[in-house]
């Protein structure tokens, strides 16, 4: 507990505007970059905001970590493994990167990228907030915005999130609406109608597979299409019988939603770990209020994919 308050204190010490360090912070990790010992860079630029009896190595460690935090923010794995390789133990500063003074500059000049669906929620959010989605097997944005209904106390379900946490979650997406109208694409405003069939589909540039991670080159491509549904439909056009064409829409439908619903990525970017999981989803598609449904019209928001899980046969 002591040790739990010492680091969020810490934290608090060195925060500035944004999801940067002070400016003061920033001078201290420069200068103990460039060879000044922990205590005396701390002294010299945080002594204002040092308790007593804190540690100055755990303020550079404070400071070190928004940094880390910031650069995978901005998408720059480069910047990020430069601030992760400064983690202090025994190690002199003189041993440190001579490029970390130069990154933190380099970090402080790049704009933070507007967030994406598929972003990790580990890139926008707190640990102990990432920890609690990922342990309800929210990964992305994209799934966060699918997988939170629009309720009052949404997040009571979701162990170790709370309150505060929910109400910065909040937040975050009022402060970027672009994320959530991206999304309206996709889901409806209420749980009961987050799905929608093939003909309704109008997909995110994120999740359209027009950059799938297994889309190959069009110079190398017998189709023309420019995404995931252009190629499903020019796949299902080669069947002329009509009842052949709603058999195979059906289950490319299924696959095409789950995929983007559930993984938080375009069909053309499904791995073989996505196909076992898949198969299991099959047998046991859930949430069931999202997934599962009686026969209803494609035009009725009641309509659901499946009217149970399958058998191991018909998976």
């Amino acid at each position: 507990m002591g040790h739990s308050k010492s680091a969020a204190h810490a934290q608090s010490a060195v925060a500035g505007k944004g999801d940067l360090p002070s400016a003061d912070a920033l001078a201290a990790i420069r200068a103990w970059a460039q060879g000044m010992s922990a205590r005396d860079s701390v002294h010299r630029y945080l002594g204002r905001v040092k308790s007593d009896g804190q540690s100055s190595r755990a303020l550079l460690n404070a400071t070190r970590q928004q940094l880390v935090d910031a650069a995978v923010r901005r998408r720059r794995p480069d910047l990020q493994a430069v601030f992760e390789g400064t983690q202090r133990g025994s190690v002199a500063s003189q041993d440190l990167p001579l490029n970390l003074a130069e990154a933190v500059d380099d970090l402080v000049a790049s704009p933070v990228p507007s967030p994406r669906l598929i972003d990790d929620v580990a890139m926008w959010f707190s640990a102990r907030t990432a920890a609690a989605l990922h342990a309800q097997k929210i990964r992305t944005l994209g799934e966060l915005t699918v997988r939170v209904p629009r309720r009052k106390m949404w997040w009571v379900d979701i162990e170790g999130l709370g309150a505060r946490g929910a109400r910065k979650v909040t937040a975050f997406f009022a402060e970027h609406p672009a994320l959530t109208e991206h999304a309206r694409a996709l889901i409806g405003p209420e749980v009961r109608s987050e799905i929608q069939p093939w003909e309704r589909l109008r997909l995110p540039s994120e999740f359209d597979g027009s950059a799938g991670r297994f889309r190959a080159s069009l110079v190398s491509c017998a189709l023309n299409a420019q995404n995931d549904y252009e190629a499903v439909s020019a796949w299902l056009e080669r069947h002329e019988g009509a009842a052949t064409q709603r058999a195979y829409r059906k289950e490319a439908e299924r696959l095409l939603l789950w995929a983007i619903v559930e993984r938080g990525k375009p069909m053309s970017s499904l791995a073989a770990e996505d196909a076992t999981a898949y198969r299991g989803f099959l047998k046991r598609p859930t949430p069931h209020m999202r997934w599962v449904g009686p026969s209803r019209s494609r035009s009725s928001p009641e309509w659901r994919p499946f009217a149970g899980g399958l058998s191991a046969r018909s998976a």
